[in-house]
């Protein structure tokens, strides 16, 4: 389940640089930010609720 979730924290954090380095993909880097909190959180959450 980790390794699920560090791909999924690398891929949006990509997604999210690109989005920030070119101006006409800004929509790109916010929805990118976005997913990668949302990843954290949920990540978080999960491993909490296992313990």
């Amino acid at each position: 389940m980790w390794t699920v979730i560090v791909i999924l924290v690398v891929a949006w954090a990509v997604l999210s640089v690109v989005g920030f380095v070119f101006e006409g993909l800004l929509w790109l880097g916010v929805i990118g930010l976005i997913l990668f909190v949302g990843t954290i959180v949920f990540g978080l959450v999960r491993g909490r609720s296992r313990s």
